[in-house]
C-alpha cells in the first residue's frame, strides 16, 4: 500500500485544507446548431467540508463535471459564487484558487522525466530549490516511484502513470484537490487497487477532495459524501449508507444499485406507515422520507434484491421464479409477481432453500429494509 512507505507528518499536506461550497450555482451553455439555451447546472446548492472526500456520481450529461470544472476554474458560472476557503472564487483563474486536479488521461509532460513532472508545479510557483527536492522526495517516495525517477511517461504502466499525476497534483500542498475520473483507464484489478490507496491517501492527508466517476462501487467505497445529479440538479445528498438505504426518489433508488418498485396506495403516514398493494395492507416501520406521497395518494413499496425473504410455503406476495441465477456466493432470483418482474438475492446458497424456474414461491418484505417512495 501507498501509506506503508510515507513517514512524513502528513498535516503539511492538509494543513491547507478548506471547505467548498457552491451556492445557486447555474452554468448555462449555448447551443451552437440551434442558439438555444442549455441548463447544464441549475441553482445548485454543495458544501463540502474541509478533509473531506465528496463524490458527484449520475448519468452522462448530468453535469457532474460541468460542476467540477467550475469548481477549478475551467468554466466560469453563468451565476451564483463559488467559495474556497470562505473566498468567492467564482470568477477567479485557475491558478489562483489553490487547487489541484487528476485528470483521466493523466496528462503528464512526455519530455520531461517522472521527478520534473511531479516537481513542474514546484518549480512554476518559483520555490527555492531545496524545497523543491524536500518536497518532490518525500512525494516520490509516498507515491512508490522511488527508483523510476529517471524514467519518461511512456516507460511507465497505467497506474504508475497514474500515480506520477497523483503526485504532481499533491506535491503543491492544494487546499482542494479534484478528480476527473482518474482510474476510467486502468484495467479492474488495478483500478480496484489504486481506489483503495487513493482513498487511504486522502484521509491520510486530509485534503479536501471532489471526485467524479460513473462507477457507483468507485463512488460508494472511497466518499465520505455522494451528491447524486440528474438533468443539472443535485437529487441527494448522502453518505453511501444514506444513499443505498435510505433513497430520497425513485432515481436515486434506481441509479444506485438495483432496486424493485411495487405500487401501492399510502393509507397510514407517520414514523410506521402501512402501504395497501391489492388486497393487502403492508406495514413499513422505518419508511424513509415518503416526499410528496400523501394518505391515499399512489406511492411504491421499494426495497433492494436483499431486503426481502423467499419461501414455499406462506408470505405476503406470492410469485412464480422465472429465473434463477447461481453466482456461488448468491442466487439471483428473478420473482414475476403477476406481470412485475422483481428481483431477490439470497446469499449463501448452501444453507438456504433452493428454487428453479417455475416454482412458486413467496415472497416476505424484511422490516427496516423498505421505504414507501413517491
Amino acid at each position: 500500500m501507498i501509506m506503508e512507505q510515507y513517514s512524513k507528518d502528513a498535516a503539511e499536506y492538509g494543513k491547507k485544507s478548506s471547505d467548498v461550497e457552491l451556492k445557486q450555482v447555474t452554468k448555462i451553455f449555448q447551443q451552437p446548431d440551434t442558439g438555444k439555451d442549455f441548463v447544464a447546472v441549475d441553482h445548485i446548492d454543495l458544501h463540502v467540508k474541509s478533509g473531506e472526500m465528496v463524490t458527484l456520481l449520475g448519468p452522462s450529461g448530468c453535469g457532474k463535471t460541468t460542476t467540477l470544472r467550475m469548481i477549478s476554474g475551467f468554466e466560469y458560472p453563468t451565476s451564483g459564487s463559488i467559495m474556497i476557503g470562505g473566498r468567492d472564487v467564482a470568477k477567479v483563474p485557475p491558478n489562483k484558487r489553490g487547487i489541484s486536479m487528476v485528470f483521466q488521461s493523466y496528462a503528464l509532460f512526455p519530455h520531461l522525466n517522472i521527478y520534473e513532472n511531479i516537481a513542474y508545479g514546484l518549480r512554476v510557483a518559483k520555490c527555492p530549490q531545496d524545497e523543491v527536492i524536500r518536497r518532490t522526495d518525500a512525494v516520490v517516495e509516498m507515491m512508490q516511484l522511488s527508483g523510476m525517477e529517471r524514467r519518461f511517461p511512456n516507460q511507465l504502466s497505467g497506474g504508475q502513470q497514474q500515480r506520477v499525476a497523483l503526485a504532481r497534483a499533491v506535491v503543491i500542498e492544494p487546499s482542494v484537490l479534484l478528480f476527473d475520473e482518474p482510474l476510467s483507464n486502468l484495467d479492474a484489478k488495478l483500478r480496484e487497487t489504486m481506489r483503495d490507496d487513493l482513498r487511504a491517501l486522502q484521509k491520510r492527508l486530509g485534503i479536501t477532495s471532489l471526485y467524479v466517476t460513473h462507477d457507483q462501487s468507485e463512488a460508494m467505497a472511497i466518499s465520505d459524501k455522494v451528491v447524486i445529479m440528474k438533468g443539472g440538479v443535485i437529487m441527494q445528498t448522502g453518505s453511501p449508507t444514506e444513499i443505498y438505504e435510505q433513497p430520497a426518489n425513485r432515481f436515486v433508488a434506481n441509479f444506485i444499485g438495483k432496486a424493485n418498485f411495487i405500487e401501492g396506495k399510502l393509507v397510514e403516514k407517520g414514523n410506521n406507515a402501512v402501504v395497501k398493494v391489492g388486497d393487502h395492507k403492508i406495514p413499513v416501520p422505518t419508511p424513509g422520507h415518503m416526499e410528496g406521497v400523501d394518505i391515499n395518494g399512489d406511492c411504491c413499496l421499494c426495497f433492494r434484491p436483499e431486503g426481502a425473504k423467499l419461501d414455499s410455503k406462506s408470505g405476503q406476495f406470492p410469485g412464480t421464479v422465472s429465473r434463477a441465477t447461481y453466482y456461488g456466493s448468491k442466487i439471483e432470483y428473478e420473482i414475476m409477481l403477476g406481470d412485475q418482474p422483481v428481483i431477490i438475492e439470497t446469499y449463501n446458497p448452501q444453507l438456504t432453500e433452493r428454487f428453479k424456474e417455475g416454482d412458486r414461491v413467496y415472497i416476505t418484505l424484511i422490516d427496516g429494509s423498505v421505504r414507501v417512495l413517491k
